[in-house]
């Protein structure tokens, strides 16, 4: 019987690995063969999805935050990720490196600078080059990269971690759905599941590998003089690659925990260096007004959408972001989930939630008010080098530090560090998701796994750069979204039976308790 049902196993899982990879790959061969059709049609379907469903992106993800914060205060707060008596398994210290190298890393070097100047540029409502542009700016920053992503995250993470630990489920995002699916997770509705939660994985983590690659070229162009076109840029992607698969195939203890410290270590000295040798008085300033304003305007912010003057803006930013995050949910949320054992629910929901949205906001106050001060008092010309060249924002704002050379350096190993976190994770995520639930996917299909990785990454720089980057996340978020509301029904349901169940149970003790006193008594 063990044996029938592990060949069952094996079979779901090549069924799931087999599908993913025929898509993947036809995806692949057509951006090589017809990348100009790819990019045309891929543009086509980016206007109709944030046309018609942007609306749905803005209300889905306010909805998950609320839920999120709903579950850390409520009555469910005390259950443990796992028994009752787990403990966490790694430090807090390690646990909130590997989340946050996962979780953003490339990205928040990639637009530390780029986007608060892109927003001063082109604000949401303001006019242009002007202070309320710049305040608007860093508002939407915090926005874009606070607590509405890892929102996202927490539950994606908080669903795989609470069944696979708590209940015994296997670590695949179907499983999340036995409350509500029953035996029916093992079934089409169920593997159709994984295979949106690999597919969206697999282009979510492309893009972000996108934008780090473009911005090593950035920064190796800026530093260095080396071109910044295609061919570098496949260049630096397959020797990346051999980084990252090498890391991968020596494990989650050896490599990502260890690449994961050395991360966060790079990115706080490169974070210390800015803000002391740069204008420190006007981003703590910064910070303090910015945090304000976030809080004050979340909710206004959250659903904004411009239905009165069909602005691009929300479609442009929000709308990509809110797809970009989606997308990454499930690698995210299942690497999260596979470290988190031992916490309670509360423990989580409060640290995934606030210590990466804070970092977040100081990481944007840090070089974002950098960027702005050099622009608006200091004459330099930030605003027109992020018009000119996006990659190259962060280079050229530590251009004008001292030491800034050194700084840039540090950012390029930043940025190739990252890369090789996330896509190591990634390869780790996805052979996992891919193989059944097996929290040790074999070395073949982690490396088969990188590759496809590269391929897209390589695809959509070759159809159309970062807008290529962007379209392919907001495509592939929007059915992710629909089973992201569903895991908030499936987890709510699964929480109120535990809740129950501990109710009747201490009922029984109860009764069990007053019947010895009675006999003590009699």
């Amino acid at each position: 019987m063990a044996t029938r049902t592990t060949r069952q196993a094996s079979r779901s899982g090549y069924v799931v690995f087999g599908i993913s990879v025929i898509i993947i790959l036809a995806f692949v061969i057509w951006g090589f063969v017809a990348p100009d059709t790819l990019a045309e049609q891929s543009s086509a379907a980016l206007s109709y999805t944030t046309e018609t469903f942007g609306w749905f992106y803005l209300i889905t993800a306010l909805v998950i935050l609320i839920f999120c914060f709903v579950l850390a205060f409520g009555k469910h707060g005390h259950i443990t990720l796992g028994s009752d008596d787990d403990e966490p398994e790694y430090s807090n210290i390690s646990w909130f490196a590997m989340l946050f190298s996962a979780g953003m890393g490339i990205g928040l070097v990639f637009w530390g600078v780029a986007e608060p100047i892109s927003h001063y540029i082109t604000p949401p409502t303001d006019d242009g080059m002007t202070p309320g542009a710049a305040r608007e700016a860093l508002r939407y920053s915090f926005f874009h990269w606070g607590l509405h992503p890892w929102g996202i995250y927490t539950l994606v993470s908080l669903g795989l971690a609470y069944f696979t630990f708590r209940k015994g489920y296997k670590g695949l995002i179907s499983w999340t759905f036995q409350p509500l699916l029953g035996d029916r997770v093992n079934g089409p509705i169920g593997k159709a599941i994984d295979i949106l939660a690999i597919i969206a994985t697999a282009f979510g983590v492309a893009t972000s590998l996108g934008l780090g690659v473009m911005q090593i070229n950035g920064g190796l162009a800026h530093t260095f003089g080396i071109p910044s076109n295609p061919t570098v840029q496949i260049i630096i992607i397959a020797i990346v690659t051999v980084l990252f698969l090498t890391s991968a195939i020596s494990g989650l203890d050896k490599g990502i925990r260890i690449l994961s410290n050395t991360n966060l270590l790079i990115a706080l000295g490169l974070l210390l260096f800015t803000l002391l040798l740069g204008p420190t008085s006007f981003i703590f300033d910064t910070f303090t007004t910015t945090l304000g304003g976030y809080l004050q305007n979340i909710i206004q912010m959250s659903l904004r959408l411009t239905p009165f003057t069909e602005d691009s803006w929300v479609a442009n930013w929000t709308l990509f972001y809110w797809a970009w995050w989606i997308a990454w949910a499930p690698f995210v949320g299942s690497f999260i989930a596979r470290v988190s054992r031992g916490r309670t629910i509360k423990e989580f929901v409060l640290g995934t939630l606030l210590l990466p949205s804070g970092f977040s906001f100081i990481w944007f106050s840090v070089f974002g008010a950098t960027g702005l001060k050099f622009e608006m008092f200091d004459g330099l010309p930030i605003a027109e080098s992020v018009k000119q060249d996006i990659t190259s924002a962060l280079f050229i704002t530590l251009d004008y530090l001292p030491g800034g050379t050194f700084l840039a350096i540090l950012a390029t190993l930043l940025i190739v560090t990252f890369f090789i976190t996330s896509a190591d994770s990634a390869t780790f995520v996805l052979g996992m998701m891919s193989s059944n639930g097996n929290p040790n996917p074999s070395i073949p299909v982690k490396l088969a796994w990188g590759i496809f990785q590269s391929l897209i990454a390589i695809v959509l720089l070759l159809s159309g750069g970062l807008e290529a980057l962007q379209t392919a996340s907001i495509l592939t978020a929007l059915p992710f979204a629909v089973i992201l509301l569903g895991m908030c029904l499936s987890l709510a349901k699964a929480l109120r039976k535990e809740e129950r169940e501990r109710r009747l149970k201490e009922k029984k003790r109860r009764r069990k308790l007053d019947k010895l006193l009675e006999q003590d008594g009699s």
